[in-house]
């Protein structure tokens, strides 16, 4: 097993030099891909990925500027974000929402203060120490559900893939991450109370971002970030 884990390590340094990045481009709304950066905010650190998570750039990436349109999407139903190529590195991704505040839209809110809560997220999986894996790796785009009991009115949604690969020291970890806006409609009920900041979710030090995913392998896996709230 130590063999193995020195050569999967070996491999986890090695891939940031030749495997491709990707990154979040569009919206799929009703089951139909919209067009790239109709609806997810532009950006313009390409494809890198931002490591810094106290930064500006963690709430929807580095230079990001607003979308042309709003997407106006159903509660209760089913969103997804595509990227331009599938998951390159081992991760896990969460989703979160943020009401957009009175008097702003979903094109003028920059995200800041307590208003995010998250929806959906694609953990690791473990067995007691023999093996991890990582659902999110390979996928071309990722769906979740709108919640029927939020406010309706504008949001961002914002999907992360917090990515492994060389984690195990702090600041390795590899976010990648874009913004979308909404237009939640037909929703009900007041949405949750408790709310967290973007930056400030994170500090980088939990277990399930500073982490090394190779040897020895983790026993379980905890995931970042607040519970999917219900």
């Amino acid at each position: 097993m130590k063999s193995f884990a020195a050569i999967a390590f070996l491999a986890g340094a090695i891939i940031p030099n030749v495997a491709a990045h990707y990154r979040w481009t569009a919206l799929i709304v009703n089951g139909v891909t919209t067009p790239d950066f109709q609806y997810v905010r532009p950006y313009t650190s390409y494809n890198s990925p931002v490591t810094d998570l106290q930064s500006k750039a963690f709430t929807c990436n580095t230079g990001s500027t607003p979308a042309p349109g709003i997407a106006d999407v159903q509660a209760g139903t089913q969103l997804g974000f595509k990227l331009d190529q599938p998951i390159t590195h081992p991760g896990v991704i969460n989703v979160y929402l943020g009401k957009v505040p009175s008097g702003q839209t979903a094109a003028t809110w920059d995200g800041s203060g307590k208003a995010w809560f998250k929806i959906s997220q694609l953990s690791a999986v473990t067995d007691g120490g023999k093996s991890i894996n990582f659902p999110a790796l390979n996928i071309p785009s990722y769906s979740f559900k709108i919640p029927s009991d939020i406010p309706s009115g504008q949001y961002l949604v914002r999907i992360e893939h917090i990515a492994l690969h060389v984690a195990q020291t702090f600041g390795g970890a590899q976010v990648y991450l874009a913004c979308g806006q909404i237009n939640v409609t037909g929703g009900s009920g007041s949405g949750p109370s408790s709310l967290v900041a973007i930056p400030g979710v994170y500090t980088g030090n939990e277990p399930g971002i500073l982490i090394n995913i190779y040897y020895p392998i983790p026993t379980t896996y905890i995931q970042p970030g607040p519970a999917v709230w219900t």
